[in-house]
């Protein structure tokens, strides 16, 4: 069973007057549709804020809520109450995608907290990768190899030609980065724990490891992407 939360804007019913919270989807007094509301999308299903959430109970509650919103179930109803049930649809999707996905859970909740995260925020949405002030300083030695690599490839590409042992090293470097995301994704989750254990004072320590790593790790993925599409090229 999920644990029902309470938001500060208590509304009323539009049908039988009995106030509830203002992301209720159906009220709990008449169970009459309700408009969908601006919030958080853990109070949607009921959920406390956390990195860490039990994904099984989020699927059953989605499925639960799919049900009653089927256009089917306000074939009769008002024209209001069917928009309302596309609203609602609409809203239950998005938020059972974010929350489903972990690093889209993190970025979600990061951004609730108050974090700028992304690359618009950094102001890095215009470099390439191959720019130093992107590259994080520990692996700026290996970034300089590999996109010197990948231009070999890509010439020697155009020019029709093969390169085995380039072919070869590419390979191992996407190995080697691919296990970096790894790293960085078990970091995530320490920090997750730490930041769930609900001690204040850790949290914004653990909020900057967070926002760091997911920098670090949109960075590696794009480098793996780069990687990879160079060699099925």
């Amino acid at each position: 069973m999920l644990k029902v939360i309470d938001t500060a804007v208590p509304v009323a019913c539009w049908s039988c007057s009995v106030a509830h919270n203002d992301l209720t989807l159906f009220c709990p007094h008449c169970s009459k549709i309700q408009p969908a509301a601006a919030g958080d999308y853990f109070q949607v299903f009921g959920l406390p804020r956390g990195f860490e959430i039990d994904l099984d109970a989020l699927e059953r509650e989605f499925h639960r809520l799919s049900r009653k919103l089927h256009p089917d179930r306000f074939a009769r109803a008002t024209p209001q109450e069917r928009e309302w049930s596309l609203a609602d649809t609409a809203l239950l999707n998005d938020a059972y995608r974010t929350l489903k996905e972990p690093l889209h859970r993190t970025g979600y909740l990061l951004k609730l907290e108050g974090a700028e995260i992304g690359e618009e925020h950094a102001g890095k949405d215009r470099k390439s990768l191959a720019d130093p002030s992107r590259v994080p300083a520990d692996l700026l030695e290996e970034v300089f190899e590999l996109n010197m690599q990948l231009e070999e490839m890509r010439s020697a590409r155009k020019m029709g030609e093969d390169d085995p042992a380039l072919q070869s090293s590419l390979s191992d470097a996407k190995k080697k980065f691919d296990g970096l995301v790894e790293d960085v994704d078990r970091d995530l989750r320490a920090e997750w724990k730490a930041w769930d254990a609900g001690d204040a004072s850790k949290r914004p320590a653990a909020q900057a490891k967070m926002v760091a790593l997911l920098d670090r790790r949109r960075y590696l993925s794009k480098l793996v992407r780069d990687v990879t599409e160079t060699l099925s090229a």
